[in-house]
């Protein structure tokens, strides 16, 4: 006879799975409508004395919390990513910058108190040409400070995982391993 007792599964849901499957329960987050948005933007290099710089900027996250991140936006009208990544990066770091080659693409879910949102997020390597610093350019006021960072340091800068892969695979292609 085994000493152990066996226990039935609760009646709604296979043990085996970490959440029940959509439709079980009643669950608010599976009764929120989910939309799609589609964003883009990168990593904008210059190189100045042999050594390469990215332009992060630091915005609020939803806690009200100082994150840097890499600069980024919605896709407006009938924009090509590559054209929302130049037009983003150039509003909220005041760099004018052109696609050297696509780096990655991420999509994500987070949900808000009325839907959930699959974000998709086109990152691109792009050469500074001309500008200067500046958030002022920022027409949704999102860009609180934007900074060169050497490539050397700014994984360690950045706030999200995703982000510093984003760099990660710019550093191979910049010093000629990608």
């Amino acid at each position: 006879m085994s000493s152990q007792t066996p226990h039935p599964a609760p009646s709604n849901r296979n043990p085996r799975w970490k959440h029940p499957p959509t439709g079980f329960g009643s669950s608010h987050k599976s009764q929120l409508p989910v939309v799609n948005e589609t964003s883009a933007g990168g990593a904008v290099v210059s190189v100045r004395d042999g050594k390469a710089y990215i332009a992060v900027i630091a915005r609020r996250n939803r806690g009200g919390r100082l994150e840097w991140c890499l600069p980024k936006g919605h896709l407006e009208g009938l924009e090509t990513p590559e054209q929302a990544a130049i037009r983003e990066i150039s509003e909220e770091t005041g760099i004018t910058g052109r696609i050297l080659k696509h780096l990655a693409t991420i999509d994500y879910w987070f949900s808000g108190n009325d839907r959930r949102v699959h974000k998709v997020v086109h990152h691109f390597l792009l050469e500074a040409l001309y500008g200067e610093l500046t958030t002022l350019n920022d027409p949704d006021q999102e860009a609180e400070k934007v900074e060169w960072v050497s490539l050397e340091k700014v994984s360690s800068r950045l706030a999200y995982p995703n982000e510093r892969r984003i760099i990660a695979l710019a550093r191979e292609i910049l010093l000629g391993q990608g």
